[in-house]
C-alpha cells in the first residue's frame, strides 16, 4: 500500500512541478524531464508490481498527463515517445475498451501517433504514408536494438485499427502492421512474452478463412506465446481460449485454459502481477459467459 500511494500521489506532484516550468526555459525543461524520466521508470515498475486495481486505475490519468508534458518538453526522445504510448495503449486495454470503445479509440490513437512518432525518430521516415516497397524496405534494415519500437508501434497501431474496422483507411494499414510483428519474429520472438506471437495468434484467428485466416495457424502462434512466456504472462492463455478455442467451438480446452489462469497466481512473476490480475478478471467474465458461447 505505502508503494501504491507513492505512485498515485507522487504523480501528481511530479506532474505539478513539471507544468510549473517556466515555458521559456528550454534547458531547465530539459533537464527536469530527463532527470524526472528515471524516476518514471521506477514509478512504472511499482505499478506493474500492483494487484490493486482501483489504485492503478485512478493514478494513470496523472501518470499519463505527466508523460504527455514530457513529450511535449522533449518532442524527440525515442525512448520517452515508446514510453508514453505503452501508457495510452496499456490503459486503454486494461481500464477502458470493454466499457468505452469511443474513448479507448482515441487512447489508442494518442497512443499508435506517440509510437509512430518514436520509429521516426530512429530513423524510420514516413511509416504511414510512404510506398510499401520504401515501407518494407525501411523495415527490414533495422535491428534486434530497433525491436521495442517496432513491437510497441506495431501493437499500438494494430490496437487502434481493431477499434476502426468500419474505415477502409484504418483497414489498409493493417499490411503494415502485419509486416511489422513478422519482423520482429525474425529479430527476436521471444520479445515481451512472445507478444509478436500472440498478435498474429489474434488475426489469424480473427480473418475469415477467405480472408487467409487460419485456425491452425493462431493456435501454433498462441502455444509458441505461452512457452516463450514460461506460462508465467497470463494473457496469452486468455487470448488462446477467447480467440482460438471459442473459433474452434472447443468448450473443454476453453474451459481449462482459462482456469489454468485463475489457478495461477498473480504474483508468479513480480513484474507482471498488474497484468495477471487482469488476465484474473478477464478469465473469470469469459467462464462466466461460457454456456452463451458453446
Amino acid at each position: 500500500m505505502i508503494i501504491g500511494r507513492f505512485f498515485k500521489y507522487n504523480l501528481m506532484l511530479l506532474l505539478l512541478l513539471l507544468l510549473c516550468l517556466p515555458m521559456s526555459c528550454a534547458t531547465s525543461k530539459t533537464m527536469t524531464v530527463g532527470a524526472t524520466a528515471s524516476l518514471l521508470d521506477d514509478v512504472a515498475q511499482s505499478a506493474y508490481r500492483q494487484s490493486d486495481l482501483r489504485l492503478i486505475r485512478e493514478g494513470m490519468p496523472a501518470y499519463l498527463m505527466l508523460i504527455g508534458g514530457m513529450v511535449e518538453a522533449v518532442p524527440d526522445n525515442e525512448r520517452l515517445l515508446i514510453t508514453a504510448a505503452q501508457a495510452y495503449a496499456s490503459f486503454a486495454s486494461a481500464f477502458v475498451q470493454e466499457e468505452d470503445q469511443e474513448y479507448a479509440r482515441a487512447l489508442y490513437a494518442k497512443a499508435r501517433n506517440y509510437a509512430l512518432s518514436a520509429l521516426q525518430q530512429i530513423g524510420f521516415k514516413n511509416p504511414i504514408a510512404s510506398e510499401f516497397d520504401s515501407f518494407e524496405k525501411t523495415l527490414h534494415a533495422l535491428g534486434k536494438k530497433d525491436v521495442p519500437y517496432i513491437f510497441w508501434a506495431a501493437s499500438c497501431w494494430g490496437n487502434w485499427i481493431s477499434l476502426n474496422q468500419r474505415s477502409m483507411e484504418a483497414l489498409a494499414e493493417l499490411p503494415r502492421v502485419e509486416l511489422m510483428m513478422k519482423r520482429v519474429l525474425e529479430l527476436d520472438e521471444g520479445f515481451y512474452y512472445g507478444g509478436a506471437h500472440i498478435f498474429m495468434g489474434v488475426l489469424e484467428a480473427s480473418r475469415p478463412k477467405i480472408a487467409g485466416g487460419d485456425l491452425n495457424k493462431a493456435q501454433n502462434h498462441f502455444l509458441k506465446a505461452i512457452e516463450l512466456g514460461k506460462g508465467k504472462f497470463l494473457m496469452s492463455r486468455v487470448y488462446y481460449a477467447d480467440y482460438y478455442a471459442r473459433k474452434a467451438f472447443d468448450r473443454k480446452l476453453f474451459i481449462s485454459t482459462l482456469q489454468e489462469v485463475l489457478d495461477t497466481p498473480a504474483d508468479i512473476e513480480p513484474d507482471l502481477t498488474l497484468l495477471n490480475t487482469v488476465a484474473h478478471i478477464k478469465a473469470q467474465k469469459l467462464l462466466n459467459n461460457v454456456d452463451e458461447y458453446f
